[in-house]
């Protein structure tokens, strides 16, 4: 009988610390991370940011689920393919400058657990990849799954360049799958990008391990495709023209968005409002299209029962003009092109908030390595957004942006600076009054003591990010 009562007592002792096992694991287990990254959408794309004319539901009710930071940007890039910059920026966490040196070094030197996923991997997570990486190291060994790696973009054909034509004829069409792009393979890419994403969220529910996901869409980078039912959400006759748009940018050949850089040539020049409004009409279809992708993603989370511990982020790699300023492409430091979007939801993150604090897209990587419990780098120079959403202020007093040595800017809560060294031209807005950055404020007398302010900023921006462009050779301020 007392042996009896001994095994009895065992196996409760047994199972009460199963038990308390189990919920010491659920309490200890890190957070899962998902991050989803779009191509070229502009901070404005989103109907919850004001756009009034755009559908993007699941990005809305993310932006009701979480908090929202309105000023996010990128810094620039050292070559016409800005999408190489900013990924490289984001998954070495250098700085723009910096990170050109890392594009520059060896395969090895570059794949030697310098990357946001390695030190994923090193704080215990499982990490997954797919979609458009464009980065001068290899996917398939950055992550432990990496499943449809694109490149920097789907081909784009002939005809879908300086189109539609000035008499509104158009050789070109988003949703013939016979050009291409997006519907090489026979499926859309962004639904490809959902269907391994969905996949790989069945399988993680009953991993030990937390998930990093880096869900990369090349959505809505040209060619601009998607299905016709997407494209007929937005009828041409009601695509409301943008307000600082114009037909031509006065020192686009100075500043090296002149008809020989790629992304300009999607539209005629001079732009029409005809040839404006089917490229945006283009730019919200595929962005509405991605919005239903990722609406299946979100959802996935939420079926398998893992959204509750998991943080998501959402942003894009850059911005896109697509008709404003007379520009289409990302090539210059307007905030249509250098500004997105930004969202953040997790457990204890306020909801339906906005933050009006400036960030960098690339403090992602490091506000994720602390919700990892991984020690930042020393070489990680961007900023955890951690404590922002704690109610800290933004630790950058302004912005700095870059393209080639052709363009220059500093950026404020109140003005924006823009420089063409090449041309000699200083550009100054007041980004607060002025958000569309049409009333040029520099030829004012009144302006004088702002310029010469905001450029004491940029030079002492240029020696801490070791820019080597001499602007005090060409400026006197």
């Amino acid at each position: 009988m007392q042996i009896s009562h001994y095994f009895r007592f065992l196996i409760l002792l047994f199972v009460a610390f199963q038990w308390t096992s189990a919920i010491v694991g659920q309490e200890t287990k890190k957070p899962n991370i998902l991050f989803i990254f779009a191509d070229d959408q502009c901070y404005e794309t989103v109907r919850a940011f004001g756009h009034e004319k755009i559908e993007t539901p699941s990005l809305d009710q993310l932006a009701r689920n979480g908090t929202t930071f309105t000023h996010c940007f990128n810094m620039g890039s050292w070559s016409g393919a800005v999408c190489v910059a900013s990924r490289m920026m984001l998954n070495s966490g250098r700085f723009v400058w910096r990170a050109q040196r890392v594009y520059k070094t060896s395969e090895a030197e570059r794949q030697a657990g310098r990357w946001w996923s390695e030190h994923m991997k090193a704080g215990g997570y499982k990490t997954y990849f797919t979609g458009k990486w464009h980065c001068r190291a290899k996917a398939a060994l950055s992550f432990d799954v990496a499943k449809n790696v694109r490149g920097g973009m789907p081909n784009q054909t002939p005809e879908g360049y300086s189109r539609p034509k000035a008499d509104k004829s158009d050789p070109w069409s988003p949703y013939d799958p016979k050009f291409g792009g997006f519907w090489k393979g026979g499926k859309h890419w962004s639904e490809v990008v959902a269907d391994d994403a969905l996949e790989f969220l069945d399988n993680s529910k009953s991993e030990d391990k937390p998930f990093f996901m880096y869900i990369a869409f090349n959505a809505p980078h040209d060619p601009r495709q998607s299905p016709k039912e997407y494209v007929d959400k937005y009828p041409v006759d009601k695509i409301e023209m943008p307000k600082n748009f114009l037909t031509l940018y006065p020192y686009k050949d100075k500043i090296g968005c002149g008809k020989n850089l790629r992304d300009e040539k999607l539209a005629i020049f001079p732009r029409t409002e005809h040839a404006v409004k089917v490229n945006r009409q283009e730019y919200f279809a595929i962005i509405s299209h991605m919005d239903t992708q990722i609406g299946r993603i979100l959802k996935k989370l939420e079926q398998t029962g893992q959204r509750e511990n998991t943080w998501i982020f959402f942003t894009a790699d850059h911005g896109l003009a697509c008709g404003q300023h007379g520009l289409m492409g990302k090539q210059n430091l307007y905030d249509h092109s250098v500004r997105v979007p930004f969202m953040v939801a997790g457990p204890g993150v306020a909801k339906n908030k906005k933050i009006n604090g400036s960030i960098y897209l690339q403090d992602v990587m490091p506000t994720t390595l602390e919700i990892a419990k991984v020690k930042k780098p020393k070489h990680v120079e961007f900023n955890s957004i951690l404590p922002m959403l704690a109610g800290k202020k933004s630790p950058y007093s302004s912005i700095y942006g870059a393209y080639l040595k052709l363009q220059r800017s500093i950026r404020t809560d109140k003005h924006k600076l823009i420089l063409y060294p090449q041309a000699g031209v200083a550009r100054l807005y007041d980004v607060q009054n002025d958000p569309h950055e049409m009333n040029d404020l520099a030829a004012k007398p009144e302006s004088k003591p702002v310029i010469k302010k905001l450029f004491a900023k940029l030079l002492e921006q240029q020696k801490m990010l070791e820019d080597d462009l001499d602007l005090k050779a060409v400026f006197k301020f």
